[in-house]
């Protein structure tokens, strides 16, 4: 929302999985030559003990010294190991535990299928039966949970995850409004703070399961937990972007929105605010001024 945006690499799926494989195969071969290092080392201290210490010297099976059946089981164990990681990997690596997988899931879903093509044969369905209405689950609005955004006229709030505008009284509300209560944001959002911002709980919604964020700060992955996690707060505020906003609106019982009076190309919008389900409240003009290079207002609504 605030700060300067930083640079992500994007890597597809196909190019992140190649790159496991790779990592794997690796570790793999590695594993392998310590394998055969200690293998050799090994199998020279046997003979060691054997031949020089006289560990063992009276020992024989089948008229050959213990030692050599000590290697040979060794031996076999790493071509054992060697057959794995060059034989078995092609032929029983991961394309064939998916392929293997698919096919016990195509499966299981043709015998539900003839199953449930017995269960209605046996029990057909009667058609002029009444039936059970289905009740839509209704969003819980959360008291005093506020959306706090800056817009323009055509809903834009930014672009390359900016503020298109820097307007220093709309900033200060933000702070005033926000202090001492949770903020709830999504990633990009947070991000692009560069820091936390001072006397706030931030809690982050994302859909990366490791994502790490400094201590503090509450990492979530989806709306409902963020609300959960905020449970104890008053009034706590969503602040961003614009798919938040979106997932938050039903939840909502109040918008804090400053109306940018100009129109800007973006790529993140707040959404459409349906006056059959919010009225205003208040409504404060700013003209544009020495500070402020476009006028504004600041603008309050109530779920009815």
């Amino acid at each position: 929302m605030f700060g300067k945006k930083r640079p992500v690499e994007k890597i597809d799926k196909e190019q992140l999985e190649l790159i496991e494989t790779s990592q794997r195969r690796i570790k793999q071969k590695k594993r392998l030559y310590y394998h055969f290092v200690i293998f050799l080392i090994g199998a020279l201290f046997l003979i060691f003990l054997n031949t020089v210490i006289g560990l063992g010297e009276q020992t024989k099976i089948w008229g050959l010294d213990w030692f050599v059946f000590a290697i040979l089981a060794w031996l076999f164990l790493f071509v054992f190991h060697l057959f794995n990681v060059f034989i078995t990997h092609k032929f029983m690596g991961k394309a064939w535990e998916d392929a293997q997988l698919t096919k016990l899931v195509a499966k299981q879903k043709e015998r539900i299928s003839k199953l449930q093509a017995e269960v209605d044969k046996k029990y057909p369905l009667e058609t002029n039966a009444p039936t059970t209405p289905v009740i839509e689950k209704k969003t819980k609005v959360h008291k005093n949970l506020t959306l706090i955004a800056a817009a323009a006229e055509n809903d834009t709030i930014g672009k390359d995850n900016q503020l298109i505008w820097h307007l220093s009284d709309d900033l200060k509300r933000f702070k005033n409004l926000t202090s001492n209560h949770c903020i709830i944001m999504g990633r990009k959002t947070f991000e692009s703070f560069g820091k936390p911002l001072p006397n706030r709980t931030h809690i982050v919604i994302t859909r990366q399961q490791n994502y790490q964020v400094p201590t503090g700060v509450i990492v979530v992955h989806n709306m409902e937990d963020a609300l959960d996690a905020a449970k104890n707060d008053l009034q706590p505020f969503i602040i961003g972007g614009g798919e938040i906003y979106q997932q938050a609106m039903p939840y909502a019982d109040k918008i804090e929105l400053t109306r940018v009076h100009e129109r800007f190309d973006g790529d993140a919008f707040f959404p459409k605010i349906d006056p059959s389900v919010w009225t205003e409240t208040e409504n404060i003009s700013h003209q544009k001024d020495e500070h402020h290079k476009y006028s504004f207002s600041f603008i309050t609504y109530q779920r009815r």
